[in-house]
Parts: C-alpha cells; structure tokens; sequence
C-alpha cells in the first residue's frame, strides 16, 4: 500500500520533446493523450466515502466539482494522487497507473458495497489533456462548452461525447477531456483543425515541471508529505473539510509547524549527471533532484528538487553533479 520508491531522479531528455512541442506549449497549444487511468465510483454514498478517503474538499464545491488531491495513509503519507470530479451519484477519477494498485486496494478496503462501488473503464475511456496559452480558446473553437475553473461538464462534442473538466488554477494543463477510446482519434483530429498540435505526454511532463506539480514516483515516494510537494500551493488539501485518512499529521503540520524539506525549481546550463541525485551546498547535503528536463526554448536543463528549508535560494547549489541555480516554484521563463 505504499507509493513507489524514488531512486534516481524521472528525466525528459532532449528527444522526449520535441521543439515543436515545447513551442506550441509556450506559445498556442498542445493536446495530448495520458496514460492515467479513469474510474467510476457510483452509489448512493459514493460523494460521503471519497470525502473520507481524499485530502481536498469534494463536497464542499457542489455538483460539478473537479478536484486535485490525494489518499494518505494513516500516518498522513501521498499513497497516490488523483483528479476527481462529481456528478450526481458518481465521482469520476483519474490517476496515474503507478498508484492504481495501492489506490484500488484502499478503495476495496475502505468502501462499503452498498454505498459506493468502484469501476474501472481503463478499456473504453481515454484520457485527454490541453495544455499551452491558447488551450481554451482552441477547445471552444473546436466546438467544446468550456466549464468554469473547478468544474466538470458533460459536451455533446461531435462526433463523440466528452466529459470536459478544468482545473482551478489553469495547472498543470488547462484542460482534461475523457473521451470513449475509439474516438481519441476524431476527437484529437477537431482540436488539431482548431489549431492544437498533437504532442507526446513529453510535453505535458515539461509543462508539470514548469509549474511545480509532483509525479508519483519521482517527486511523491512512499515517506511523503502532502505540504512537502507543494499541495497547499497548488490547492490539494483542505483545512476545513471533515476528517479523512491521514488528516492528523497533515493538519498538526499545517496548524503548529511546517516540513523540514520542500519542493524548489533547479536550472542548470551543464548537462546534469542523471545518475547522481544529490543536492548539496557549502558541501553540506540538502536534498535530492527529482525530476529533470531538457528546456529548448532556454538552452538549458531544469528539474525539480526536495531540499531543506534552511537552504539559501539566493546562492547556487551543486545538483545531479553539477552547479545549478534553485528557484521558487512555478518557474519563471526568462533567458
């Protein structure tokens, strides 16, 4: 039941996005199809038991809800993050396919049969995602109904039948679509005559970097903390809500202290040495590089890091072997 362990930092080399990728990201819009996995959990308690389960708020919001959070375990550690949405009696998620088994076997456990039920649709739904500075207006264009930041919506989008949600913050994509698997392809092919290029999840791992969001198995391992990876930044857990697994510790830290380590942007302009995670500085070790990426548009590498508080961002640090520059999170764009 445990999230996977990190050994050595997940990296995007130069091939893994390619130019223009990286360009209609930056620039326009980028659709692409995820390897997450979708599922149903409907019953007439469905909304109450993942009330129970997730570190946010599903009920507050209402109908329509679209959600980042996580399942923690009792001592408050991220088993698996995932994004749900509510309609009526059925809260829809998605979540990333390293986490499914330790997620299932908590949603076995912890659902009663008669209330909630959990199904996959791995088989027949995909999942969709947009990204880029002209996402949302290439999605309308398209023929897309764009719901509000936090919410879901049912499209009676042609040829298929889509359920669009947006994020609060517009991070890490600006969409998600869940589509039936065998329209992926007319679905894309609308978006792309819109003015969407097609791109791999390459591009969609550059953007995550970019604005601070953690992977699991790279940022997230099985000892983490939600306040470690940034989920009061990007609006993942709820101070207000009622209980929930693991609420204890995350609110005891939020409420009369704060992590020992978090999650800081790194740039380097020398080639970083993958196989070397550490981050130190004035010799002394402070953390460990998580993620990595080649940055075209900027000519140089940037990653993410889990580092001491008491590291001073004002100063350069040694990363993955080299000298790099740590920064706050999200990243700032410049040359």
């Amino acid at each position: 039941m445990t999230s996977p362990a990190t050994t050595v930092p997940f990296v995007l080399r130069p091939t893994d996005v390619p130019t223009r990728e990286a360009e209609a990201l930056l620039d326009s819009a980028v659709v692409v199809r995820v390897e997450d996995i979708v599922a149903e959990v409907a019953g007439a308690g469905a909304v109450a038991c993942m009330q129970g389960l997730l570190t946010n708020d599903l009920e507050g919001p209402g109908e329509d809800a679209f959600i980042y959070g996580a399942v923690l375990t009792p001592k408050g550690m991220i088993v698996c993050d995932l994004w749900s949405a509510r309609s009526g009696a059925t809260v829809t998620i998605t979540y990333p396919p390293a986490g499914r088994a330790a997620l299932l076997e908590i949603l076995e456990r912890s659902l009663p049969p008669r209330l909630a039920q959990t199904t996959e649709r791995a088989e027949d739904r995909a999942v969709l995602r947009l990204a880029g500075p002209r996402a949302l207006q290439v999605a309308e264009a398209a023929g897309m109904v764009i719901p509000q930041p936090g919410r879901a919506a049912r499209n009676a989008f042609r040829p298929s039948d889509c359920y669009v949600a947006r994020p609060a913050s517009g991070e890490p994509f600006a969409l998600q679509v869940l589509v039936a698997a065998p329209d992926v392809g007319l679905v894309t092919g609308a978006l792309e005559s819109a003015g969407a290029l097609s791109g791999t999840t390459g591009v969609l791992e550059l953007e995550r970097i970019l604005t601070g969001w953690p992977r699991l198995g790279a940022e997230i391992d099985q000892k983490t903390l939600p306040q470690e990876v940034r989920y009061d930044e990007i609006n993942g857990v709820s101070y207000t809500k009622g209980c929930y697994t693991g609420q204890e510790t995350v609110a005891r830290l939020h409420f009369r202290g704060h992590t020992n380590r978090y999650l800081v942007g790194l740039a380097w302009q020398d080639a970083p040495d993958i196989e070397h995670a550490d981050v130190s500085q004035d010799t002394r070790s402070v953390g460990r590089v998580s993620s990595i990426a080649w940055m075209g548009a900027l000519e140089h590498y940037v990653g993410l890091g889990l580092v001491r508080r008491d590291t001073d961002l004002s100063r350069p640090v040694m990363a993955a072997g080299v000298p790099a520059r740590a920064t706050e999170l999200p990243m700032r764009l410049a040359t």
